[in-house]
C-alpha cells in the first residue's frame, strides 16, 4: 500500500487558495498541503531577499510534508524566489507570472493593464515577460497597495476595498485597456468586485486554470497520475492547511472553497524568522 504524496502550495496568505481551488478541481484525486504565511503578509513591500529567504523556509517545510511538487501560488514569491527554489530542491517547482503574453495576444486596442504588488513589478520575471511578449503593446501597470490587507481581513466586498479597486482600475480603463492581468493571487478572490467595476470594458485574465493545467502536465511527465493509493488516506484528510498567522479566516475560507469539512488549520513556522 503506497500513501499518496501531496502537492504543496504556498502564498503569503489566503490568496493562493484561488490556485488551490483550480488545482483540486482539475485533479480531484490528488492530496494537497497548503501553507499561508500570514504572519509575514503582505510580501509585496518586503525586500526580495527577505521574500526569497522566507520562501526557502516554507519550501523546506513542504518537503518535510513529503510533497512531490510545489506550487509557488504567489506572484511576489515567484518573482523573488522561483529560480533559487528550483536550484535548491529536486522536485518540480511551478510559479506564477502576470498573464502579459495572453493579454498582448488578445488586445484589440493595443493597451493592456497589469495590477500587481510592488514586489512583482520589481522582479526580473516581470521585466523579462514584458520585454519578450509586449513589444508594440502599451502596458499600464498599477501597484494594488492595500488590497492584500483587505483580503486578509476578509473584506472581499467592503466599500473600502471597492474604493481602492476603482482608484487602480478606472485610470487604466480610461486609457483604453481591454485586457487586465491580475498579478497577485489575493486579487483573484476579489474577482466579482473587479468584474463589477470593469463592467465588460476589459477581459480580466485569471491565471488559476493555466497553473492547474501546468501542474497536471508536470505530474504526467514526472510521477504520473494519480500518485496515490485510494485506500491509504480518507478523503476528508487528503487536504491539510497550515498558517504562520491566525488560522480562523483560512479555516473558514478553505471549508467554503472545498465544499466539505477540512481538518483544523495548523499553525506552523510562526516563530521562524525570515532569515
Amino acid at each position: 500500500m503506497r500513501p499518496r504524496r501531496p502537492i504543496g502550495l504556498f502564498d503569503s496568505g489566503i490568496g493562493g487558495l484561488s490556485i488551490w481551488q483550480a488545482v483540486t478541481h482539475l485533479l480531484p484525486a490528488e492530496a494537497t498541503r497548503y501553507f499561508a504565511d500570514s504572519a509575514y503578509c503582505p510580501y509585496g513591500p518586503r525586500p526580495l531577499e527577505e521574500v526569497r529567504a522566507r520562501s526557502a523556509i516554507i519550501g523546506r517545510f513542504l518537503l518535510e510534508q513529503d510533497c512531490k511538487l510545489i506550487v509557488v501560488a504567489c506572484n511576489t514569491a515567484s518573482a523573488a524566489a522561483l529560480e533559487s527554489l528550483r536550484a535548491e530542491f529536486e522536485i518540480p517547482i511551478i510559479g506564477l507570472e502576470p498573464a502579459i503574453k495572453p493579454a498582448a495576444q488578445a488586445t484589440r486596442t493595443g493597451h493592456i493593464g497589469v495590477l500587481a504588488t510592488a514586489g512583482t513589478f520589481q522582479g526580473a520575471l516581470f521585466q523579462h515577460t514584458r520585454q519578450r511578449y509586449a513589444n508594440g503593446v502599451q502596458v499600464h501597470v498599477r501597484i494594488g497597495a492595500g488590497l492584500v490587507e483587505q483580503v486578509e481581513a476578509g473584506q472581499f466586498d467592503a466599500p473600502a476595498t471597492e474604493a481602492l479597486l476603482r482608484q487602480y482600475l478606472e485610470p487604466m480603463l480610461s486609457a483604453g485597456v481591454d485586457q487586465l492581468a491580475l498579478g497577485c493571487t489575493h486579487y483573484l478572490l476579489l474577482m466579482p468586485l473587479i468584474e463589477h467595476i470593469v463592467a465588460g470594458q476589459a477581459t480580466v485574465l485569471d491565471p488559476a486554470q493555466a497553473v492547474a493545467r501546468q501542474v497536471q502536465r508536470i505530474l504526467n511527465q514526472t510521477v504520473g497520475l494519480p500518485d496515490w493509493d485510494a485506500t491509504a488516506t480518507p478523503l476528508e484528510s487528503q487536504h491539510l492547511f497550515f498558517t504562520s498567522g491566525h488560522p480562523q479566516l483560512l479555516q473558514n475560507l478553505t471549508s467554503t472553497l472545498a465544499g466539505l469539512d477540512v481538518p483544523p488549520v495548523q499553525v506552523a513556522l510562526d516563530k521562524m524568522a525570515p532569515y
